[in-house]
């Protein structure tokens, strides 16, 4: 578990989520997936900051703990989902673009099976 501030990350794998947690309750949350061929890659579907807990920089925290579990494992994440996308175009730095080939497989591995997330 890692932290930002008052804000624990929970890397929930078997169930495709990292939470985002403020004394033991989720205020946010990454829903992902993990692709299933060589190189792997993490790719994130979707992320949710509960209502009352918009606006204070959650879903950013979110995203840069994901792309730092990512960089630990050694693989890319994928961006599927348009917020975390946007942020990492904002910060480039600390994200960086995954392999066209990795993208295409998330995309394509997210088609056949839409229930991933």
């Amino acid at each position: 578990m890692t932290q930002a501030g008052s804000i624990e990350f929970k890397d929930q794998r078997d169930a495709g989520r990292l939470l985002a947690l403020e004394n033991g309750e989720a205020v946010g949350i990454v829903a992902y997936f993990v692709l299933d061929r060589e190189p792997g890659a993490l790719v994130a579907v979707h992320t949710v900051v509960e209502p009352g807990h918009e606006g204070r920089g959650i879903a950013g925290h979110l995203v840069q703990a994901f792309y730092r579990i990512a960089a630990a494992e050694g693989v890319p994440v994928v961006p599927l989902c348009p917020y975390a996308a946007s942020w990492a175009a904002r910060h480039p730095d600390q994200a960086p673009a995954a392999p066209a080939e990795v993208v295409a497989a998330a995309r394509a591995q997210l088609d056949a099976s839409p229930d991933l997330w």
